[in-house]
């Protein structure tokens, strides 16, 4: 059992033939993930890293089965991609790229919210399910399987935790970059949720950051639901100043609920684990799962 991606994921990559597709199709190739090709509109009938090159993603699912897709896109022409890969009937679709418009987002959030697939991201840097499938830009050698899911909005922090369980003897079962953008496909919640019902999944680590409501939302969803499995939970940008963007584009404070005080005092209250430095998240994940 697997969250969103796993062996068996059909995976193609929008923007194959670019530089940064071809770079991270490479790693992706390279780990073990089941790459099946790729679009670069054009360039079909040709082939690129040993996979088939199609025109269109709809090419794509007829003849490879494809059924996720990773986005290496530029930003004007990536909420587009994230619309055709929903069209063309792809489950799960990550967005890496990062800058997308804000107007053209909300466009593709409409466009997909009634069609049945996942967007994960954009401005993320995606999904990985330990020696089964890198969908993303994540170093996969600090990822070992195991039963500890993550959720998180920085990239950075994603690797840092994951490479701090496994230092305590324990390992992943999925890690999920939701992104850190104001419209993104997956909320902190749904990505919990997804977690908490993997029977393989034991504990939940919760990466947050300043600015929006996801953190308490999802806080408030564990509790309702009955804390069913640990999760140990840390917002990033304590220091950051009000009313300041720091890093990604959603991490503003709007409101005094915005702020990793109140974040994380909501977070407590729900029963969640909250460490004040990411450097504690491992000991915590170990000491909740004994």
């Amino acid at each position: 059992m697997s969250v969103l991606v796993n062996k068996n994921s059909k995976i193609i990559i929008q923007g194959f033939t670019g530089s940064e597709g071809t770079f991270h199709a490479s790693q992706m190739i390279e780990y073990g993930t089941n790459v099946v090709g790729g679009v670069t509109p054009g360039k079909g009938g040709t082939s690129h890293l040993d996979r088939p090159v199609f025109n269109t993603v709809k090419d794509a699912v007829d003849q490879a089965g494809a059924d996720t897709s990773i986005i290496f896109v530029p930003p004007a022409f990536a909420a587009d991609a994230i619309m055709e890969a929903a069209d063309a009937g792809i489950k799960v679709i990550i967005a890496i790229t990062e800058g997308i418009p804000v107007a053209d987002m909300m466009k593709a959030y409409d466009y997909i919210k009634n069609r049945d697939c996942r967007l994960i991201g954009p401005n993320c840097p995606g999904v990985i399910t330990p020696e089964e499938a890198k969908v993303g830009i994540m170093p996969g050698f600090v990822f070992k399987k195991g039963k500890v899911g993550i959720v998180s909005k920085s990239g950075t922090l994603t690797y840092e935790a994951a490479d701090q369980v496994v230092r305590q003897g324990f390992g992943i079962t999925t890690a999920i970059g939701i992104g850190g953008d104001p419209i993104i496909g997956t909320t902190t919640k749904e990505a919990v949720e997804l977690l908490m019902n993997d029977p393989e999944t034991e504990c939940i680590i919760m990466i947050g950051e300043i600015g929006g409501q996801l953190e308490g939302d999802a806080a408030r969803w564990i509790k309702a639901d009955g804390n069913r499995k640990p999760v140990v939970g840390f917002i990033a940008g304590e220091t950051a100043p009000k009313g300041r963007t720091m890093g990604h584009a959603g991490a503003i404070v709007g409101g005094s609920d915005d702020t990793a005080a109140a974040k994380k005092a909501i977070m407590r209250e729900c029963g969640i684990h909250v460490v004040d430095s990411p450097a504690e998240i491992g000991k915590k994940v170990k000491e909740v799962l004994g």
